[in-house]
């Protein structure tokens, strides 16, 4: 939910990093909506000592036909039923912070159509090059999920500004709204230690804010549809194992962000992401991704593969790193934010700089409040490669090459949730009151155009593009204690799967084009 105080007051806190709830659009950093319905239960004078209930929140998905799936946390591509319940305890005894926010996860997982099973043999082995390089499954196995998750809970020490600890929530990085690319709420939360800013750190040239996080990712456990299919006579299905230790493993993620806000430039921030992942499996009792790299903090080394001082250490890892830039108009009611990111690390400064648009990923946006009640947003996202994939291939965002898992955790991309090789457009308006919210979208995708390209270039084939567009209602009201936040989405996605027959008198003809709400 995106409330008028972060548009237009809010220059303070320029969105570095935030725990989002399951709303994609809501952008309130501190959770303060959630607190305006939280119970104190107990607290001194000094506030010093307090305890806290938070409110039960009962979030609800259904869909009728495919897995539509957007920043939804612990919820999985589903079909059917599906919610997330959760009802938490906030504790403060001096500088400690102790957050104890579970969530039941119910899924009724239901069967959908997945990847046609009417392409041919060397269209599926084209799908396996990603399949075999990320943890995306379609289905998550063929039962019901029925599960109890730490969901959004975190033990901290505060200091001044500073802030360090132990969570499970979800991290949300940049400026974006609906497509962060480099860390968001769209897979499970994990498990990771954190030292951060809780506010604007203020100096002589601006303001600073950063985190730095050191987790765990895991894997899902589930496969890719077709298991057993072959082509050339292999196997196409490749199981996601170390290769080095032989053993399907947790990774070890480090990433920071880091946001200048200058003095001189009101409303202006400006900011840096990194991360970097790799297997945690021991080999000969050492840890391999320690091989060539003695620190746990590879966050902060070889920023340029030029600086890569061992021949394994590339294949070790996965890393990916970007700028991003935040400018609120306070006087015109407005904001632009863009974020620029590489999927892989350049050689030196020149191959930066001669093939810039080499693995990059790019979302824009804008915000306008007109007539103090109405909001308009846009947000552009391409993920797809450039053109520089005809002599340099990339591979898609999120897949690696060596880390077979991708940047995923348990399943789902910690990244844009449009997935790799998509692009996207959103537009919406919402007449916003005190209490209420009404609005209208549109967000128009492509989905996975990487895969397009690759599969269908040879035969020159114009017609499969895979394009969503869906239609969206949101209507969101608070009475007291008692929050009601309603979405109805209607979904019309043409050549679902890139499925088309072929039909020699009839070219043009339309694919399966199936409606989903």
């Amino acid at each position: 939910m995106i409330r008028f105080d972060n548009l237009v007051n809010n220059t303070n806190n320029q969105f570095s990093f935030s725990l989002r709830p399951f709303d994609e659009n809501y952008i309130d950093t501190d959770n303060k909506l959630y607190d305006d319905i939280s119970k104190k239960i107990f607290s001194n004078k000094s506030n010093s000592i307090e305890l806290k209930i938070f409110p039960i929140k009962h979030n609800i998905e259904y869909n009728t036909k495919t897995p539509y799936n957007r920043n939804n946390g612990s919820m999985i591509p589903n079909v059917g039923y599906q919610h997330i319940s959760s009802l938490g305890l906030y504790s403060k005894i001096g500088p400690l912070t102790i957050t104890l926010r579970p969530e039941h996860h119910y899924s009724e997982n239901k069967p959908f159509p997945g990847f046609w099973e009417g392409h041919y043999p060397i269209i599926w082995a084209k799908r396996y090059i990603l399949w075999n390089r990320i943890d995306m499954p379609e289905r998550f196995g063929n039962k019901r999920h029925n599960s109890l998750l730490l969901g959004q809970s975190s033990i901290k020490l505060n200091y001044k500004k500073l802030s360090l600890g132990i969570s499970n929530e979800n991290i949300w990085w940049g400026p974006s709204i609906r497509n962060s690319i480099m860390m968001s709420n769209h897979a499970q939360g994990f498990k990771h230690i954190s030292f951060n800013t809780n506010s604007p750190i203020k100096t002589f040239i601006g303001n600073f804010e950063f985190q730095l996080i050191s987790g765990r990712l895991d894997s899902s456990g589930y496969t890719p549809p077709n298991i057993e299919a072959e082509y050339a006579g292999t196997k196409l299905y490749v199981a996601k194992i170390n290769q080095l230790a032989e053993t399907n493993d947790w990774r070890y993620l480090q990433g920071y962000i880091v946001t200048f806000s200058p003095k001189i430039i009101t409303g202006f921030s400006l900011g840096f992401i990194r991360w970097t992942q790799m297997y945690s499996a021991l080999v000969e009792g050492k840890y391999w991704w320690m091989k060539g790299n003695p620190t746990y903090f590879p966050i902060f080394n070889n920023l340029f593969r030029k600086n890569d001082q061992f021949v394994d250490y590339e294949g070790q890892t996965n890393q990916a790193a970007g700028i991003f830039f935040r400018w609120l108009w306070e006087d015109s009611n407005a904001e632009i934010y863009a974020e620029y990111n590489h999927n892989d690390s350049k050689f030196n400064i020149r191959d930066l700089i001669l093939d810039s648009e080499h693995s990059r990923a790019v979302t824009v946006g804008i915000q306008k409040v007109f007539k103090s009640n109405f909001l308009f947003s846009w947000e552009w996202t391409q993920l797809e490669q450039s053109a520089s994939r005809i002599l340099r291939d990339a591979g898609s965002w999120y897949m690696h090459y060596q880390i077979y898992d991708g940047y995923t955790n348990k399943g789902e991309v910690l990244g844009a949730g449009i997935g790799p090789g998509s692009n996207s457009q959103y537009f919406s308006l919402q007449k916003i009151s005190n209490n209420s919210i009404y609005g209208l979208a549109l967000e128009i995708v492509d989905n996975d155009n990487d895969f397009y390209y690759e599969a269908f270039a040879s035969a020159q084939d114009p017609r499969r593009y895979w394009k969503d567009f869906n239609f969206q209602f949101n209507f969101e009201k608070k009475f007291q204690s008692f929050l009601l936040e309603s979405k109805l989405i209607f979904q019309r996605q043409l050549n679902y799967q890139w499925e088309l027959t072929e039909d020699a008198t009839n070219y043009y003809l339309p694919g399966r084009d199936l409606n989903n709400f």
